[in-house]
């Protein structure tokens, strides 16, 4: 694996080892023992267009305890703010760095980056996908339920958003079920669904869109949801909020459809009494939140060592 552009880049046997790697690492980390130097003598450049926690911090601490040394770039600070075209700053720091970890506006400046680029370009968001949060969350599920093949897990939301996608097509490549309840002008891409269809036929999976929120959570084990507007889409706020809300909130009375065991979930951040009720968020007995969020900094682990070279 040299690219990791969307889930679509990797099998679904590298899916399957990611989650297990990712859980190799959280394992190291709890028993207070120090990380394979996978990355010694490397350096990872992290361009970032996009305002970051969990992603910028996860990453940089994932490749200093691998062992390497992590370069953060602000594009506001480089060339690139001066026109410079991002096939030229490829080719530059191509000389440079070891890998390109990237969070950007357009999955198209990913597309050219890696067309240019010699050492591998890895997907930190971008406005199509954000496959690093669905590997994180795939791991988050084995941990909680003990197996990812047969759950259902239902997103309650903006189907047309990177982390539905990228979830379209985590579950349906390691078997589990998802249903998506969204506005019907806000569908996933359909090119997304059918690639996420064309996976569920060979593991199992059931993939659906509905309007319907209440059907979506009909016996599902995982209810998920994400910000209404997501960045880059400020300018639709008004709009999005009034087609959203108040029926495609989560809350108790929605959760009370899943099953008695349903856990919520959220990659963060939330904005509170919008997409998610602030009780639900803080319940401790069916928010696994912090526990994503904790994940994420494995499952950044996983995907570094898999692509430099641990199996």
């Amino acid at each position: 694996m040299k690219h990791l552009l969307s889930l679509s880049d990797i099998s679904r046997e590298d899916l399957r080892k990611l989650v297990e790697l990712t859980e190799y690492f959280k394992k190291i980390r709890l028993a207070g023992n120090n990380c394979p130097k996978i990355l010694s003598g490397k350096s990872i450049g992290l361009l970032f267009e996009k305002p970051s926690t969990r992603t910028r911090v996860s990453l940089e601490v994932a490749i200093v305890e691998l062992g390497g040394y992590p370069v953060y770039m602000d594009p506001r600070s480089l060339q690139l703010a001066r026109g410079e075209p991002i096939k030229d700053t490829a080719r530059v720091l191509s000389r440079y760095l070891d890998a390109i970890v990237t969070r950007v506006y357009s999955q198209e400046t990913l597309i050219e980056l890696k067309r240019y680029s010699d050492i591998p370009v890895i997907n930190a968001l971008s406005d199509k996908f954000h496959p690093l949060q669905a590997i994180s969350d795939m791991f988050t599920l084995k941990e909680h339920f003990g197996f990812i093949k047969g759950l259902k897990l239902a997103f309650i939301g903006d189907g047309g958003s990177n982390v539905c996608h990228s979830l379209l097509l985590a579950c349906s490549m390691l078997g589990v079920s998802m249903s998506v309840a969204c506005p019907p002008e806000y569908q996933p891409q359909k090119d997304v669904l059918d690639k996420a269809k064309e996976h569920a036929s060979v593991t199992g999976a059931k993939i659906e869109v509905v309007e319907n929120p209440e059907k979506a959570v009909e016996g599902a084990d995982a209810v998920y949801t994400d910000v209404f507007v997501s960045m880059g889409f400020e300018k639709e706020r008004e709009k999005r909020l009034k087609i959203f809300l108040p029926r495609y909130q989560v809350n108790r009375q929605l959760l009370k459809k899943a099953k008695n065991s349903a856990v919520f979930m959220h990659c963060l951040p939330a904005k509170r009494g919008e997409e998610v009720t602030e009780d639900l968020l803080e319940d401790p007995e069916i928010s696994i939140v912090w526990t994503q969020a904790e994940n994420r900094l494995h499952s950044a682990k996983a995907v570094l060592a898999y692509i430099f070279g641990k199996r």
